[in-house]
């Protein structure tokens, strides 16, 4: 073993966080242990994005990872071993802890880019499906190893391949244990996007500024609407679309919709099918 290996890091500085222009820039903070996430990372993890979730000076947030990895799932000696040698109890109040901040994560109140800068296993399918948009580096690699080592891809793995990538990939994904690279994962739905390793800040960067520009209760409503739809005929979505509409109109989006149709009719100083209206000059 390393002297690497044997970092004992405090349940604070297991996630690593700075603000900067708008951005809240996230990361998983065990590279020694590719980032897998402890019961200790679980819970700072979610305090982090709680206290994150509501600051003025955060638009959009960024989860990535220290080192070589985004994060290899669960830490098997910390999350199961000694989990469960402390009985049932205490197996419930790791899951807890940890489905808790998935949860957090797709709920979240401003958009989420997960940047995925290398590892991506098991349980990092979890927090992967809570981001919003997932830009990944084309040498990243994305596994479900469960299989190889006796159990099915559970904390929500399975169903986020299977929620992903088309039905064949993904049992395919689930069933074999082999990897995906970046690209890969790309061409199957698993992320948004991959990029050259040298362009993956650039590229994540470019998309938060232009998130940055747009209405925060129209990118709030608008994420909702999204996943809440997935399960949903055409007609229920059609009627949900309309409440969450009239919902986001009471909750600051009129004065929003009013200014964007002034600068378009009136003003004639932007196109909405080309770019975004100037959110500055929006009151109340």
């Amino acid at each position: 073993m390393t002297e690497q290996t044997k970092i004992e890091r405090s349940e604070e500085d297991t996630v690593a966080f700075t603000v900067e222009n708008g951005i809240a820039w996230v990361k998983f903070n065990r590279p020694e242990k590719r980032n897998c996430m402890s019961p200790k990372l679980n819970r700072r993890m979610k305090v982090v994005l709680e206290q994150l979730e509501f600051r003025d000076d955060v638009r959009v947030l960024v989860l990535t990872g220290e080192g070589d990895a985004w994060t290899a799932g669960m830490d098997l000696k910390e999350y199961f071993r000694e989990t469960e040698a402390q009985g049932l109890g205490m197996i419930r109040q790791s899951q807890r802890e940890s489905y808790g901040w998935f949860e957090r994560l797709r709920w979240y109140e401003k958009p989420t880019v997960a940047m995925i800068n290398g590892w991506c296993f098991g349980g990092g399918y979890g927090p992967l499906f809570g981001c919003d948009i997932a830009i990944a580096s084309e040498d990243a690699q994305f596994g479900l190893s469960e299989i190889n080592w006796g159990i099915l891809p559970g904390g929500g793995a399975s169903k986020v391949a299977q929620e992903l990538m088309p039905f064949r990939k993904a049992m395919y994904h689930a069933m074999m244990g082999e990897n995906l690279t970046g690209k890969q994962a790309e061409e199957q739905g698993l992320v948004t996007e991959a990029v050259p390793a040298d362009q993956l800040k650039a590229r994540v960067l470019e998309i938060c500024e232009v998130l940055k520009k747009k209405d925060g209760h129209a990118l709030r409503a608008t994420k909702f609407a999204v996943r809440r739809m997935v399960d949903m005929t055409y007609d229920n979505g059609l009627e949900y679309q309309i409440r969450a509409q009239e919902a986001l109109h009471s909750f600051g989006g009129a004065a929003a919709r009013k200014e964007a149709t002034r600068q378009f009719l009136d003003e004639k100083s932007f196109k909405p099918g080309l770019e975004t209206f100037d959110t500055s000059k929006v009151s109340g």
